[in-house]
This record gives structure tokens, C-alpha cells and sequence, in this order.
């Protein structure tokens, strides 16, 4: 699954706590996605600006749906993750044992295959903590880092119901 389809079909809760974080955290993150996106959309960002943030975000989520819209959406999970969101990494690679720099900052190389135990435990342990749908997407995004994804975690994203995106 491509960013642009996670978009499609994520449930908006979660893109707009996303796009919250963004805006609190990291202004000037938000204001480049925010134009970005409209530059893609042949809009001026300050057409956008004059919006309720809440609308911004509405929009943004639509446009991130548009399969031309892939690139920035990846990079935008990426940063959420890598930023917002660096528990999950640390107890996804912690318990894959995946070298990181203690922020889930993932040292060299992307491990070939997933050990499935210990895929099964690294999932068990996240979806314990966390939503099940930020979950999912957080694995789904994983997933892509690699051209074809991991066969291991393909299967358990297809298998288990527990992370189902919408």
C-alpha cells in the first residue's frame, strides 16, 4: 500500500492528530507541507492560510489522498513517526532487535526479513499501548521503507484484524 491509499483509508482522527502535531510542535514543518500541497494543487498557500486550521487540515487530508500527493505524504509519515511519535519506533525495533540510536533512529541497514516471532511480539506489544489504527498505519509506513515491503509483515497486516486501518 502506497501513502497516498494509507490516506484513503486511515481514519481521519488520525491524520488530523497528525496535522495537530505538526502545527504545535513544528510551525514551520506545517506551513511546507500545507504549501507544498498547495503548490501541487496549482493553489497559493496563502489562499490556504486564510482558513480555520481545521479546514486546512480537512483539505490537506483530501489532497493527500491523490495518488500525485505520495511522495509528500510518505515524507510527512516519516517525519510524524520519526518525531511525534518515537515510542512506537523504539518498542517496534527494540523488540525486532533492530540497532537505533535510543529515538528509533533505525543504525545502517533495514534488517532483509522479519524474524515472525518476533514481528508477533513487537506488534502484541504496540498494539497494547497504543491505538490500534495509529498502529497500523505506523506499520503499514514501516512497510514501505523497503521497494516491496517485508513479506513477514505484509502477512501479518493482511492477517490480523486487529490492524485494520479504518
Amino acid at each position: 500500500m502506497q501513502a497516498y491509499e494509507l490516506f484513503q483509508n486511515i481514519k481521519p482522527g488520525i491524520v488530523e492528530d497528525m496535522f495537530q502535531w505538526f502545527r504545535d510542535e513544528d510551525r514551520n514543518l506545517y506551513k511546507t507541507a500545507l504549501g507544498s500541497l498547495a503548490t501541487s494543487r496549482k493553489l497559493r498557500l496563502a489562499f490556504l492560510q486564510k482558513k480555520p486550521v481545521a479546514e486546512q487540515i480537512t483539505w490537506m487530508h483530501k489532497t493527500l489522498q491523490l495518488k500525485s500527493s505520495d511522495m509528500i505524504g510518505e515524507h510527512l509519515l516519516q517525519v510524524y513517526f520519526m518525531k511525534g511519535q518515537e515510542e512506537l519506533l523504539v518498542t517496534f525495533c527494540d523488540a525486532l532487535e533492530i540497532p537505533h540510536d535510543g529515538k528509533g533512529q533505525v543504525e545502517g541497514d533495514l534488517p532483509e526479513s522479519l524474524d515472525p516471532d518476533k514481528l508477533k511480539t513487537a506488534v502484541d506489544a504496540l498494539l497494547d499501548k497504543n491505538d490500534p489504527a495509529l498502529v497500523s498505519l505506523y506499520l503499514h509506513t514501516f512497510n514501505i521503507q523497503t521497494p516491496d515491503g517485508w513479506e513477514e509483515l505484509s502477512k501479518v497486516l493482511e492477517n490480523d484484524e486487529r490492524l485494520k486501518l479504518a
